[in-house]
């Protein structure tokens, strides 16, 4: 008579045998669920570039796109996503050009371009945007309109995809982070860049109180949880940075070409992607204190919008890890 082994013995190897067999059914499910190449798909309307005319209100002019391979014309591309900010844009934009406005006066050679990227907006952001075109002229000032919401990290995308600049920056629409500390970023990438042979540097806006003079003020609430966001992303993705996800971050064109060609994810959390695209490719990353002010109104919602860019994280690790999503090293 054949005598089986008792339960207890056979419970470790039928519990890891369990373990490892949802493991790969977990990755099985988020390989078929998941694009291998990021999709950079415009949708009819989106193709080209549409400006005011400065004489009328109602007349447009439609130009072709530049692509981030073509050489740079601008200085400097500040790309800003904005979805429903009719409200909240002003008071960032009128800093934005009155900083922009005294470096032109100072150094009349530089030229910018301020690169509002409507995200599908059901207010009158794209109108505001055309109005200061009309104050500051089409050259200064460009709007793309999206016609499908694509995210925060879509539309920052769509936007760095088609600037002009040398240097290329992202903020946020909120206008939490002071455009005099732009000085202290472009200072450092140009310090960075010079030492990189490929002239690729990312400089990143920092709450991380690195220096006495880095101010931030936001919620108790909203602190709890982004310390609970930060040691995620230490475990899953980014080691190098201490404060991923502030919306101040300057690349030169040449890295800015590196990363976002190859950034898939389009929500709260494509700034953690970016980074680790960054960090993989050998891309030097500096940190730089900024004062940063919480504004009201922002879209994240509390506990849902970190539970969602806490996945984000642990499927950014497992798509790479399991070679779903690759990075493409090649240097145009």
């Amino acid at each position: 008579m054949i005598r089986r082994p008792p339960r207890s013995t056979l419970f470790p190897y039928t519990t890891l045998f369990r373990s490892v067999l949802f493991v790969l059914l977990v990755v099985f499910v988020v390989y078929l669920t998941s694009k291998s190449h990021p999709d950079d798909v415009l949708y009819p309307g989106e193709e080209c570039l549409s400006q005011p005319s400065l004489d009328s209100d109602h007349v447009f002019t439609s130009t072709k796109f530049p692509s981030l391979n073509d050489p740079a014309t601008v200085d400097l591309s500040v790309i800003i996503p904005a979805y429903n900010e009719e409200k909240r844009l002003p008071p960032m934009l009128d800093e934005c050009f009155e900083y922009l406005e005294q470096k032109k006066k100072n150094n009349e050679n530089f030229l910018y371009e301020v690169f509002i990227v409507d995200d599908g907006s059901k207010d009158g952001t794209t109108e505001l945007g055309h109005n200061y075109c009309r104050k500051f002229g089409n050259d200064r000032v460009r709007v793309m309109k999206l016609t499908v919401n694509r995210g925060k990290g879509g539309a920052v995308k769509m936007g760095v995809l088609r600037c002009r600049g040398k240097h290329i920056l992202f903020a946020d629409a909120d206008g939490a982070t002071k455009f005099k500390d732009l000085s202290k970023l472009i200072d450092c990438i140009n310090d960075s860049a010079a030492d990189s042979e490929s002239d690729e540097a990312i400089v990143i806006g920092s709450r991380a109180h690195l220096e006495e003079e880095s101010i931030a003020s936001r919620s108790f609430f909203r602190t709890i949880l982004m310390h609970g966001f930060h040691s995620m992303v230490k475990l899953f993705c980014v080691r190098s940075v201490r404060d991923t996800q502030c919306g101040f971050k300057l690349f030169t064109r040449a890295a800015a070409r590196a990363c976002f060609v190859n950034l898939h994810v389009s929500g709260w959390a494509f700034d953690v992607e970016l980074l680790y695209i960054a960090e993989k490719l050998g891309i030097t990353i500096s940190e730089i204190p900024v004062t940063w002010t919480e504004i009201d109104g922002s879209k994240i919602v509390p506990v849902l919008s970190w539970l969602q860019m806490g996945k984000d994280l642990v499927l950014i690790w497992l798509r790479y890890t399991a070679g779903i999503w690759t990075i493409d090293s090649k240097r145009k």
